[in-house]
């Protein structure tokens, strides 16, 4: 995924925990009021936050952008995101061809000139974090004295940052 400097340290903080991650759950409601969820591929968050995806303008997705959630998980590392936000769409050719990358060609195989293609545009409003970056050996130690313990022990940072699309306003994106 391309990054581009974050407006605020709560951004660069989410940028820098997902910005080698490449799948993230995107999860609306459908007609029905059922959650739905899909696996995206990210393909850049802007300076304002937003992380941008290539989709099939077709897709019923697109008609249900108002409430999204995108979530990440890096089992590795032991870092876990969630953001509530919402969605739109751009058509935007230039920017099409300036985020095209070779791995979308299957979905759309006439490139970034492919008729349905579109670009969704996730704005996060509100992150959940859960950051248990020691090692997997200590992550293990950490459950197992929760177990004992009855409580959670040691499990890392967590946090949740508000006021994201602020961030992204100010930056008229």
């Amino acid at each position: 995924m391309k990054t581009e400097t974050q407006s605020s340290a709560d951004l660069s903080r989410l940028c820098k925990m997902i910005e080698n991650l490449s799948v993230a759950m995107l999860t609306n409601l459908d007609d029905s009021g059922n959650l739905v969820s899909r696996p995206m591929s990210p393909l850049e968050m802007d300076s304002g936050g937003a992380l941008w995806f290539f989709t099939d303008r077709r897709s019923t997705k697109v008609e249900h952008l108002r409430v999204l959630n995108l979530s990440f998980s890096d089992l590795d590392s032991g870092n876990y995101v969630s953001m509530s936000g919402h969605g739109e769409i751009d058509m935007d050719r230039a920017r099409m061809k300036q985020l095209w990358t070779s791995f979308a060609k299957p979905w759309f195989p006439d490139g970034p000139e492919s008729a349905n293609l579109a670009l969704l545009k996730f704005t996060p409003g509100t992150a959940e974090y859960w950051d248990t970056s020691s090692s997997k050996m200590v992550r293990m130690f950490a459950m197992a004295a929760s177990v004992v313990a009855g409580k959670p022990v040691g499990m890392g940072e967590r946090d949740t940052l508000t006021g994201l699309s602020k961030s992204a306003q100010a930056t008229g994106r």
